[in-house]
C-alpha cells in the first residue's frame, strides 16, 4: 500500500506536507510513486516546522523515482511551501537559507515571494520559481529560472526638518 511517512520530529505543520506534496506531484503532470515511502528529516532531535520542507521532500521523491536526474541537485538548496495545485508559497526563513547556501557554494530556490529575501545577501545566484514545474524545468535544462536581482533602493526626499532641529518645547517634541 503506498504511503508517505515523515520521521524526524517533525511538527503538525510539516506532517500536513505528506497531502500538499503529494497532490503537487500529481498536479504538476508527475508520477506519485506507488510504493511506502519514508522521508528522514535529519537531524532527528530537532524539532521542524513550518512549510518550507514541502519543495525538497517533493524533488526528493522525484529524484529517488528518477523522474528528475539526481545529479542536477547536488549544487541547490531548496526551500518552499507547495500549494495544492503545485504551486510555490511564501516561507519564513529565507534570509538564514540564503546565508547558509551562499557559505556552501550553492545556489538557492526560494518561491518567487521570497526571492527579494534572498537577493539581500549580496550574491546574485539565487533563483525563485512560481511552482514545482518551473523548478523541475529548471533541472531538467527545459526551463531557466531567472536569477533573482536586488531590487533597485528608492530614493526618499527628505524635507529638511526634523525634529531634534526644534530647539526648547520638549512637552510638544514628545507628544
Amino acid at each position: 500500500m503506498p504511503t508517505l511517512t515523515l520521521v524526524g520530529l517533525p511538527e503538525t505543520t510539516v506532517k500536513e506536507s505528506k497531502d500538499r506534496v503529494r497532490s503537487a506531484i500529481v498536479n504538476s503532470n508527475f508520477q506519485f510513486p506507488a510504493k511506502r515511502i519514508t522521508v528522514n528529516l535529519a537531524p532527528a532531535d530537532l524539532p521542524k516546522e513550518g512549510g518550507r520542507f514541502d519543495l525538497p521532500i517533493a524533488l526528493g521523491i522525484l529524484a529517488a523515482s528518477e523522474q528528475i536526474a539526481t545529479d542536477k541537485l547536488k549544487n541547490y538548496e531548496f526551500v518552499g511551501e507547495l500549494a495544492l495545485s503545485g504551486g510555490l508559497r511564501a516561507v519564513k526563513g529565507v534570509l538564514p537559507a540564503a546565508l547558509a547556501a551562499n557559505k556552501k557554494q550553492r545556489r538557492l530556490v526560494v518561491p518567487h515571494a521570497n526571492g527579494d529575501q534572498a537577493a539581500l545577501v549580496g550574491k546574485e545566484q539565487h533563483k525563485s520559481a512560481q511552482s514545482l514545474l518551473e523548478v523541475c524545468a529548471e533541472l531538467c535544462g527545459q526551463h531557466q529560472l531567472s536569477l533573482y536581482q536586488t531590487p533597485k533602493k528608492k530614493e526618499t526626499k527628505t524635507h529638511g526638518r526634523d525634529l531634534q532641529d526644534i530647539i526648547g518645547q520638549q512637552q510638544g517634541k514628545r507628544v
